[in-house]
């Protein structure tokens, strides 16, 4: 895979102008769009729907946790709105992540789609703890049949020697500069995150706050 086709940037801006003009001005430059929590409360689903229509993917990133019911009615949604990969806190437990898995298979059947990669939430990286944690919610959700998780590139390297190749690792956090940490709490550079093993790095505020978005997207990966 090349290594921009690794990159998710995330869209989180607070106006549904600056998320179009970030998928117009990058976009193929980057073919992952992350839409999470405040970005979908902001625009709901119009705004995958613009950003399918470009011929870009979504990494659609709401954390789900609530009932199983609710949670794989959700998903069966999400199959809807024809979403690459979202999320879901492995902490809601394994019938919760079970539904989930069963739901997205059963949706995307009726509609002839691809199904989208579930992808499982461990700990959240602003947040402190060490690997053990994140590799028993980890274990929980490759038993659970999801196809990957988010994780720190801290523990990238741990998750992937303990559970094999084929599980997918998304690690956020990534910064250019290792000292400008801002809300997060576990940052790495792309290529530490690349290197310890992971499959996908989210992308925010280093290309989204850069006089040159294009060539921050250079910078990261130098």
């Amino acid at each position: 895979m090349k290594l921009r086709l690794k990159i998710i940037l995330a869209l989180d801006v607070d106006t549904e102008k600056k998320a179009r003009y970030f998928v117009n001005k990058l976009y193929p430059e980057i073919r992952i769009f992350k839409v999470g929590l405040q970005l979908f409360t902001l625009c709901g689903p119009e705004i995958i729907g613009y950003i399918n229509k470009k011929g870009a993917q979504v990494f659609l990133d709401l954390k789900l946790f609530d009932i199983p019911n609710t949670v794989a009615n959700a998903v069966r949604s999400a199959v809807r709105q024809r979403v690459k990969m979202l999320t879901l806190h492995i902490s809601g437990g394994e019938e919760m992540l079970r539904g989930a898995q069963a739901a997205a298979k059963d949706e995307a059947g009726r509609l002839k789609l691809k199904r989208p990669l579930l992808i499982g939430v461990t700990v959240l990286t602003s947040q402190k703890t060490g690997p053990n944690p994140v590799l028993r919610l980890a274990k929980t959700g490759l038993q659970s049949g999801l196809d990957g998780v988010v994780c720190s590139a801290r523990e990238a390297g741990l998750l992937r020697r303990k559970l094999g190749k084929k599980f997918l690792i998304v690690t956020p956090g990534i910064r250019i500069d290792k000292s400008v940490t801002d809300d997060q709490k576990r940052v790495v550079t792309a290529k530490e995150a690349i290197e310890a093993g992971a499959n996908y790095i989210v992308v925010g505020r280093p290309i989204l706050e850069a006089e040159d978005p294009v060539k921050a997207i250079d910078g990261l990966l130098n």
